[in-house]
Formats: C-alpha cells, sequence, structure tokens
C-alpha cells in the first residue's frame, strides 16, 4: 500500500499516523488522544490547568519525579478521529498556551487498539 501525503503528511505528525494506519488502527473511529504541556513552576502550571478548565479541556496534572529538574505536567485529553489538520490545529493552540503560561508544549500521543489478532497487546503511539 502506498502513502497518501495528502492525508499522511511527511513530518512527524503524519508519520506517527502513517504508522497507525499501517499497524491497522482505525482512524476513521475516535481516539482519545493525550496532549502534553511541561512546566518548571507549579505556580504557572496551576494557572494554566485552571485556564485549561475553563476552556472546557479533560486535563490531568501530575509532577514528574522521574525527570531530572522538577517538572509538571498537564495532560490534556482530547477525543477525536486522528486526523492530520485538527492534530496540527490542536498542537499550535496548545503550544500558544503553553507559551502564555511559561511552560513548553511537549507532544501527543495515543492509545491505538487494533482488534485483528487477540493475541497481540495494545500498542501506545507517542509523538
Amino acid at each position: 500500500m502506498s502513502r497518501d501525503y495528502q492525508k499522511f503528511p511527511d513530518d512527524e505528525n503524519g508519520n506517527v499516523l502513517w504508522q497507525m494506519f499501517q499497524d491497522g488502527d482505525d482512524l476513521t473511529e475516535a481516539h482519545e488522544i493525550e496532549f502534553s504541556i511541561a512546566f518548571n513552576d507549579e505556580a504557572q502550571v496551576d494557572r494554566c490547568a485552571l485556564h485549561l478548565l475553563k476552556e472546557e479541556q479533560k486535563i490531568s496534572l501530575f509532577q514528574d519525579e522521574e525527570s531530572d529538574t522538577l517538572e509538571w505536567i498537564i495532560t490534556i485529553y482530547v477525543y477525536m478521529e486522528p486526523e492530520y489538520e485538527d492534530i496540527v490545529d490542536l498542537e499550535q493552540w496548545f503550544t500558544k498556551i503553553a507559551s502564555e503560561f511559561g511552560g513548553v508544549y511537549d507532544g501527543w500521543g495515543c492509545m491505538a487498539y487494533v482488534y485483528d489478532d487477540p493475541e497481540e497487546e495494545e500498542q501506545v503511539y507517542p509523538n
């Protein structure tokens, strides 16, 4: 099967979506996609989390104890079909929000469920 570069452009997001598609993930089904923003300051992460809640976003917040520096992570959960343009739009929005509150946008990922072989385990696609 050849890659449709209109649907799966040759960049990091397109490559992840193409890999998901090749692995048999149904990209026409909605997935819970997790977008992350990292912070070094607890007060800033609290302000950003409150802002995202006011924007009606589903979030979680935790301190990354495995990081070399004190780091707080906000994960934003968006239930959507994983389409390239929508992911890029959300990345731009979360990057803007991260910068407004002194954080750094840290990428996205989602669980992929492939039902062809019940013996195979679920896969995780980080970006």
